[in-house]
């Protein structure tokens, strides 16, 4: 079943939750019986800067940022089911990263409701519902500029007239559907769910309405839910803590015991190499009042999969999964060239210190060229985004030379570092001097550069070290790359850096 294609009754949803919607918990749940899952909240500032990079090794597609962690990772698994869930105050960024990942996702959700700090103090989430004419303007630009459908995440208002109105407001803009979690910005779980609101604002428009919030007092098993939906009238149910605490909540048979649920997450975890300390987090929240147990302790204390595994006696599975990923890494190892898009791309990065001075990658690829009467090559360089200030951006070029185009999968903290490193991809795969240390004669003799290098190279006490100006360049743009909180705390989420030999 597609979401396309799906009329959105009588089905159910796992909830976007940050540190708990990622792939494995996500996959788990529709193995379980949920209809739809959503990831967590992406913020559009950082995924605008992804790259879409397909991961051969686990078979899965990631959204790459510059500094190399994994935003999004999605398999085809879930295409059909997964809504991509983002952050989002700017309509044009919002388009922007929905275009990106569209082609990978069901749908796209906007999230209208968090009330956490992180996502209201950027005018994202809840923030939204203070501002009904950007949440229009989003909401129409997305669905207006994608085929895929587009749905939002809201909470009630204080007033249901005004929460009326609001829902009313959002279903011209052409919206596919509306989750509603039935309690204000300012209320938390521990206050009552607001059914009546749900069952107006079901009444009130002819797009399906999402029903959430009832985990606590209202479901907590699959045969719940029914009874929920009837309470609110919606025609959906959408479950967060009770599927964070129990993923078999979703099963029509009934509940399984957590041990085994624990044991059914843990195996997608290390199959999709999820992120330690995000499954160590998922982890934790099933184990709820236990988690100070001696099996807690064990998860709690682990630093890698490794060790978690050990905590729950998988050592065999993990390693079974190791050996199948070992021979994966086989067929594309750091060092191949892929080819993508008519591009040859190698995970290469450029580092000065490795060259003596004056003699660089794009100096030899250039005196090839002139030997082999060529012309000279030309680099394409761009920024990771144009929604970064110039100060914090980084970068990749693609070169081309005689026709054929080359890139380094690596991003770069500068423009020429960017070149130079398209420029080394281009003299690896030609089996061409590349102008490294200790490769000198050689290299001087086959690429022409010699003399340049004799009138250039510093003493050897000097040669040894980048120029001054050099290190004060390396100081600075090391500045550039840092995490806001949110930032780190995704980290954390998703946590794992993209394996540098994939394509």
């Amino acid at each position: 079943m597609s979401l396309e294609s799906a009329s959105l009754l009588d089905i159910t949803a796992l909830a976007p939750m940050v540190r708990v919607g990622t792939l494995p918990m996500r996959l788990l749940a529709l193995d379980y019986g949920a209809d739809i899952v959503y990831c967590e909240e992406l913020i559009d500032i950082k995924m605008v800067t992804c790259e879409r990079v397909v991961n051969e090794e686990l078979d899965t597609v990631d959204f790459v940022a510059p500094d190399e962690r994994v935003m999004f990772r999605t398999c085809e698994r879930e295409r059909d089911r997964v809504v991509f869930q983002m952050g989002t105050a700017d309509p044009d960024r919002a388009l922007a990263v929905a275009l990106l990942v569209e082609k990978d996702v069901a749908a796209i959700d906007v999230n209208m409701g968090c009330p956490k700090e992180y996502s209201t103090k950027g005018g994202m989430g809840a923030a939204l519902l203070s501002d009904p004419d950007k949440i229009e303007a989003i909401l129409t630009k997305l669905v207006q500029g994608l085929s895929k459908p587009v749905t939002c995440k809201i909470r009630i208002l204080p007033s249901m007239e005004d929460t009326v109105r609001l829902v009313q407001r959002i279903e011209r803009t052409g919206v596919a559907a509306i989750a509603v979690h039935g309690r204000t910005r300012e209320e938390r779980p521990k206050h009552p769910l607001h059914c009546d609101f749900l069952k107006a604002v079901s009444g009130a428009v002819g797009v399906p309405v999402i029903a959430n919030g009832g985990s606590l007092d209202m479901v907590k098993s699959f045969e719940d839910v029914a009874a929920f939906r009837s309470a609110t009238g919606a025609a959906a149910v959408m479950l967060a803590r009770a599927a964070m605490w129990n993923p078999s909540v979703f099963r029509r048979q009934g509940l399984l015991p957590v041990q085994t649920v624990m044991e059914d997450y843990l195996k997608y975890a290390v199959r999709y190499d999820n992120h330690a300390f995000n499954t160590k987090y998922c982890l934790c929240q099933m184990l709820r009042d236990k988690v100070e147990s001696e099996m807690g302790k064990l998860v709690k204390t682990a630093q890698t999969l490794s060790d978690i595994c050990a905590a729950y006696g998988m050592q065999a599975y993990y390693e079974e999964v190791q050996v199948l990923l070992r021979s994966r890494r086989g067929l594309h190892p750091p060092e191949t060239p892929v080819t993508l898009g008519g591009v040859t791309t190698m995970a290469l990065r450029f580092h000065r210190r490795d060259y003596p001075p004056e003699i660089t990658p794009k100096m030899f690829l250039l005196e090839w060229c002139r030997k082999e009467k060529l012309e000279q090559p030309h680099y394409h360089t761009r920024p990771g985004s144009r929604y970064r200030p110039i100060s914090d951006r980084l970068f990749l070029s693609t070169v081309t030379v005689d026709n054929k185009q080359y890139r380094s999968t690596l991003w770069e903290k500068s423009k020429k570092g960017a070149e130079q490193a398209a420029a080394l991809v281009c003299l690896r795969v030609l089996r061409l001097p590349e102008g490294r240390r200790g490769e000198e004669q050689q290299q001087e003799e086959e690429s022409g550069l010699g003399g340049k290098r004799k009138r250039a190279v510093a003493p050897p006490l000097l040669a040894a070290a980048p120029p001054q100006e050099e290190q004060e360049e390396e100081r600075e743009v090391n500045k550039k790359i840092h995490l806001s909180d949110r930032e780190a705390e995704t980290e954390v989420t998703n946590g794992n850096h993209h394996k540098t030999h994939m394509p």
